[in-house]
């Protein structure tokens, strides 16, 4: 069994406030488990509450061990590459501006 331990008043009156008033979803998301598992949720427990995998719940909760509240905030660097680079960004932009019904065009320029 592993529970969050030795959180602060201050602590939790905080992630209280980021649980409730967070406009990213995941941050609440990540609060709202910290102050479970402080209050004595097992981790099958939180992985229904949550509809996330063990493994997500065991991530949540080593990242606030290891960054504390940085912890709860992706890092950068997530989700997918750009494929084009600012230079090409701003070319192909270009190219939309000049024919902008014509998408097929741009398309062909792009290719």
């Amino acid at each position: 069994m592993r529970f969050i331990k030795d959180l602060t008043l201050d602590t939790i009156k905080l992630l209280n406030r980021v649980y409730k008033q967070s406009s990213h979803y995941q941050v609440k998301q990540r609060a709202h488990c910290i102050l479970l598992s402080y209050e004595g949720k097992t981790i099958s427990e939180l992985m229904k509450i949550f509809q996330v995998s063990r493994g997500t719940i065991y991530n949540w909760m080593n990242d606030w061990e290891d960054y504390r509240l940085l912890g709860l905030y992706n890092l950068p660097g997530r989700g997918r590459k750009p494929i084009f680079n600012e230079l090409q960004e701003r070319q192909i932009k270009e190219w939309v501006k000049q024919s902008p019904k014509d998408l097929k065009k741009v398309l062909f320029q792009i290719e």
